[in-house]
Formats: C-alpha cells, sequence, structure tokens
C-alpha cells in the first residue's frame, strides 16, 4: 500500500509595480489600489475548496510568491496564515517562506511579516551593479538591497535567502564574481544563483539583449561555483547553495522529490496524489486576477499524470538534485515499481551518467542532463 507524499502550500499574489522584461511569471503591474481584502477572501475559499486534497495531511512547508507577495499588508498575511491553519493544520515546525522586493516600501514591512508566521524571507536582488539593475528594470537600488537585506536579520530572520542572476547582459565574470562577494558579505544562509534565461511572451524575447557568449557563460558559472564552495555554501540543487543543510529550501526540496502540493490564488498549480486510485493530477487555478476574483470556481483546469509519463517527470524534478534521491522514493511517489525504469537506469549506469546505488547524476552526468532526462521520455 503507498503512503501518501509531504504536502507543501503554494500561495501566489500576482500584482507587482512594474512587470521586468525578463519575467514570464504570472504577474500584472499594479495600476489601481490591489483589492487586497476580496483577494485574501478569495484565496482562502479556494484552499477550503482544496481540503479534501489534503487527505489528512498536515502541510509542512508554505511559500508565498508573486509578483511581489510583499505589496500586502503584514495584516493580509497574517489573516491568510491564520485562516489557512485552521482549514489545513500546519505542521509544529512549519517552514514559512515570502518572496520580497528590497524597495523601502517593502522593507518597512519585514518585521510585521515575521510577526505573521513568516520565518523565511526570500529577497529578489538579482544584481548590487546598477548599470546592471537597470538592464534587468529592476526598481530598487544596490544599496536599497543591502539596506534591506541587513534589515531583514536585525528584525530576527535567520533564514534568508538572496536571489541572484547571471550571465546578465555585458556581465563579466569579475562582475559576477563581486555580485556573490557582495551577497556573502551581508551572511545569508542560502542563495539562490541562475542563469538568465529569455522566456518566450516576456519583452526580452520580443527584444532580446545582448548577454555573454556561451564560453563567457560557462567561465562566470565555473567561477562563480568555485567561489561559493570556497566560502562553504554547498550547491544542493542546480541553481541552489546552501551554508548547511538546515538552510536547505524544504518547500523547494518537496517539488524537487515529486511530493504534493496545493496551489492557491491567481494561476498557482498543484499536484496531488491519490494513491487509492492510482492517480497522480496537477491543477491549476484561474490566471486573470478579475477572472479569478470573480469566478464561480477558481478552477482553471487540471491534468492527470498518465503512467507513461511519470518516469520523465519524476526524474524531471529529482536530478536536479545534486545528490539525487533513494531508488525507493520513486515507488512512493510515482505509484508504479522501480522495475518499470530498470532498462533505462542500467544502461545509463553502463554509460557512467548515473550512480550505481542511487537515482542521481554522476559528475558525467550532470554535464549531460537533458541527455539523461531524454532517456525517460515516452
Amino acid at each position: 500500500m503507498h503512503t501518501l507524499p509531504p504536502l507543501s502550500l503554494y500561495i501566489h499574489i500576482p500584482w507587482c509595480v512594474r512587470k521586468c522584461p525578463y519575467c514570464d511569471f504570472n504577474s500584472h503591474a499594479v495600476k489601481e489600489e490591489i483589492p487586497e481584502a476580496a483577494y485574501v477572501d478569495a484565496v482562502l475559499n479556494d484552499l477550503r475548496g482544496e481540503r479534501a486534497a489534503a487527505q489528512g495531511r498536515s502541510i509542512s512547508t508554505i511559500f508565498i510568491g508573486g509578483g511581489t507577495p510583499s505589496l500586502f499588508t503584514p495584516e493580509a498575511i497574517d489573516r491568510i496564515l491564520t485562516a489557512a491553519d485552521q482549514i489545513i493544520p500546519f505542521q509544529n515546525n512549519i517552514e514559512i517562506t515570502m518572496e520580497a522586493n528590497p524597495g523601502t516600501f517593502e522593507q518597512a514591512r519585514f518585521e510585521g511579516f515575521k510577526h505573521a508566521g513568516v520565518n523565511r524571507l526570500s529577497v529578489g536582488v538579482q544584481s548590487f551593479n546598477t548599470n546592471h539593475l537597470k538592464a534587468l528594470g529592476r526598481i530598487h537600488s544596490s544599496t536599497e538591497a543591502r539596506t534591506a537585506i541587513s534589515a531583514a536579520k536585525d528584525i530576527g530572520f535567520d533564514r534568508l535567502n538572496i536571489d541572484l542572476m547571471h550571465g546578465l547582459p555585458d556581465q563579466s565574470t569579475e562582475q559576477a564574481l563581486l555580485d556573490l562577494e557582495t551577497a556573502l558579505a551581508l551572511q545569508p544562509d542560502h542563495l539562490s544563483w541562475y542563469q538568465l534565461t529569455i522566456e518566450p511572451n516576456t519583452e526580452f524575447h520580443a527584444r532580446p539583449p545582448v548577454v555573454p557568449e556561451d564560453e563567457q557563460l560557462w567561465d562566470i558559472q565555473q567561477a562563480g561555483q568555485a567561489y561559493l564552495a570556497q566560502h562553504g555554501f554547498t550547491q544542493y540543487e542546480v541553481s541552489a547553495y546552501a551554508k548547511q543543510p538546515a538552510s536547505r529550501a524544504q518547500h523547494n526540496l518537496n517539488y524537487w522529490q515529486f511530493g504534493d502540493y496545493l496551489g492557491i490564488g491567481a494561476g498557482a498549480h498543484g499536484k496531488i496524489t491519490y494513491p487509492q486510485q492510482d492517480k497522480i493530477v496537477r491543477r491549476w487555478k484561474q490566471r486573470s486576477p478579475k477572472a479569478y476574483l470573480n469566478a464561480i470556481t477558481p478552477l482553471g483546469g487540471e491534468h492527470e499524470i498518465v503512467h507513461e509519463d511519470r518516469p520523465f517527470e519524476f526524474m524531471m524534478n529529482a536530478l536536479r538534485l545534486i545528490d539525487g534521491v533513494d531508488e525507493g522514493l520513486y515507488s512512493s511517489h510515482t505509484l508504479q515499481p522501480i522495475e518499470t525504469i530498470k532498462a533505462q537506469l542500467n544502461q545509463l549506469r553502463q554509460q557512467g551518467l548515473l550512480d550505481k546505488q542511487r537515482l542521481q547524476t554522476t559528475h558525467k552526468g550532470q554535464l549531460f542532463l537533458n541527455d539523461v532526462l531524454e532517456s525517460f521520455l515516452v
């Protein structure tokens, strides 16, 4: 009999001050007053509708993303978290992460967010270089970013992630390393450091910036990874680095381990396992904030992950982790035996791309990750 995987909760707040040219998330620039109270009502009603999907589980992690969630008042965040705990109980040691921008307006609210129950802050800095911030369409300054992070630590946010990008327009290796040096001087316990990618339906896709050539991108990545390792930050996922194991983002780990998660809010996605029915279902909510607020049901659609697709879906997540996962997790989280993929595993292990014991890429496998994943496509 299969046991249910852990359950997380994602809460989407879709508004931001200005849409960044690289952003393909469901975010909408504020053009008038945010309907904060009505939106809180909507997400709580949304969660009530998801209560049966919990199947008796409590919530182990929460991530409040966007958009810019820190545009909401601490009182609104407190109301969401207090009511959510009553709808589907939280675990005692729950991790509650909130994304925040470093602008002065949001900084003033950090203490209120902590009082509301947020215990991990993820600050979207992207760069400390003035020219790169301008190229990315960011509206904060390097000084504001440093001030915001220092303020968060002074308030007591011991768990603090800094979001940084590399491969920025006209960025040199030295500039990328200076961003990392500046970030580490602020003493976060976690760093998300990832390459700028040009996504469809973004301003950058319509008007692409000049980014470094592949050789330069490789130099930046190699130098940055070496710098982070030298300063005690262990890479545990493609773009995630932690000072110690306890600092790893538990919410994201649940995603990468193919756990379950409820998604509430405009455009939010969720994934739920139903062992008795041998079903794994992805569902998503109405994308437009206006439609979400006015709809009879918040559900935008759903899709069953059929047996043939489960190997790829699982591996696409699990193999992002540098240490991979135990083989036993495959059966429990896909509802199908490991024998289903034994032929692919044996071939990849013979090629030196996968570890002999775990579902984990070797160093060579990391370099050819796309090829490894293609082995699990039907």
